[in-house]
């Protein structure tokens, strides 16, 4: 079953955060969670094979990374102290752990979705043709995120639609095979199966909005701080992976496809739609870069739209998110979300 990357749930918003309060000090023990996604597999594939090991032992430490099979529930563990670091997109670390009062860290930016996720109508038509159409999608979620920035691409909002179903991404396809169903936004696997339906076409991706959609590694800020070492450790053997991955290593890929649950040429496929970043420098030009920031802007407005950016969140300002050059978009009074390049430069360079 397609573990659910994207769920966010009203719920999981709900956060408890007086977890993870105690000051952050030095210790050789580390807890990592992840869960499975295209550009998340080298992280079982880290684990399985023993390169985070042999990197950890580089640097006197221990890191066991974790499969959790549900996404949010990985987060929320992450998010009261059960976990160092998990996998998380952008938009999930800015509502539930930032938004939820953890600083917390992107270490690693490893990709964003560049295809992955999609809207998809029954039949033709352009996004202006969803006007008073139900559309089924995993509510309060990356797809929903991408329908407000489709319609809003074509000035139309979200009570233009008949109504939004919430509709889980197990459900997706057979709900799509039936005939009340006229429009879903979801992501891969799902949406090439669907795709194959000759009826089936796709009228935006993630590819239209490229760099919003982004995968991380993020870790808990004061554990960080206080560990360097945790963070050499994690960025060496990922990027040990990355190389490999580039270098088109088919073992390495076929073991990271069988543990996702399809196929060498499945795995690829799903690879050809997600902008890796394989180099580090790759990763560091993007993360610094002046698109960034305008993203965080609009994840920041969509959540506080749908009532989802933290507990009593005053306005789409409240969670402060720093980036490489210690600007800060939000409440710079608030940082709870910060961009740091210095680990993956670290990895760039060849320091590590």
């Amino acid at each position: 079953m397609q573990v659910l990357r994207h769920l966010k749930t009203a719920a999981a918003a709900l956060l408890i955060s007086t977890a993870s309060t105690a000051i952050a000090q030095e210790k050789t023990e580390f807890r990592v969670a992840w869960s499975i996604y295209v550009g998340w597999m080298p992280w079982g594939y880290l684990e399985d094979s023993g390169i985070m090991d042999k990197w950890a032992d580089k640097y006197g430490i221990d890191v066991e990374i974790v499969q959790i099979n549900d996404y949010v529930e990985s987060i929320n563990q992450y998010t009261a102290g059960a976990f160092d670091g998990v996998s998380a997109t952008n938009m999930d670390t800015l509502s539930i752990p930032s938004g939820g009062g953890v600083d917390t860290t992107a270490l690693i930016v490893g990709d964003f979705s560049n295809g992955n996720d999609a809207v998809i109508v029954k039949g033709d038509g352009d996004l202006m043709s969803l006007k008073g159409k139900p559309v089924n999608l995993v509510e309060l979620s990356v797809s929903h995120y991408l329908l407000a920035r489709a319609l809003d691409s074509v000035g139309m909002k979200e009570s233009d639609l008949a109504s939004v179903i919430n509709t889980s991404d197990a459900d997706m396809i057979a709900a799509f095979a039936t005939p009340d169903v006229e429009a879903v936004v979801t992501w891969n696997p799902l949406v090439s199966t669907i795709l194959e339906d000759p009826g089936a076409s796709k009228l935006f991706d993630s590819a239209d909005i490229p760099g919003e959609i982004i995968d991380l590694m993020v870790v808990n800020t004061e554990t960080l701080q206080a560990n360097p070492a945790f963070g050499k450790a994690m960025a060496g053997a990922w990027y040990e992976v990355m190389g490999l991955m580039a270098a088109g290593d088919e073992t390495v890929l076929t073991a990271m496809a069988e543990a996702s649950g399809t196929d060498l040429a499945g795995y690829k496929a799903q690879l050809a739609s997600t902008e890796m970043f394989y180099d580090p420098a790759e990763a560091v030009s993007f993360t610094a870069g002046p698109a960034l920031p305008e993203t965080m802007v609009k994840v920041a407005e969509f959540l506080f739209d749908k009532g989802i950016l933290g507990e009593g969140a005053p306005s789409a300002d409240f969670v402060g998110v720093q980036y490489p050059d210690g600007s800060v978009t939000g409440d710079a009074g608030n940082v709870q979300f910060r961009f740091d390049t210095t680990y993956m430069q670290m990895a760039a360079d060849g320091s590590l």
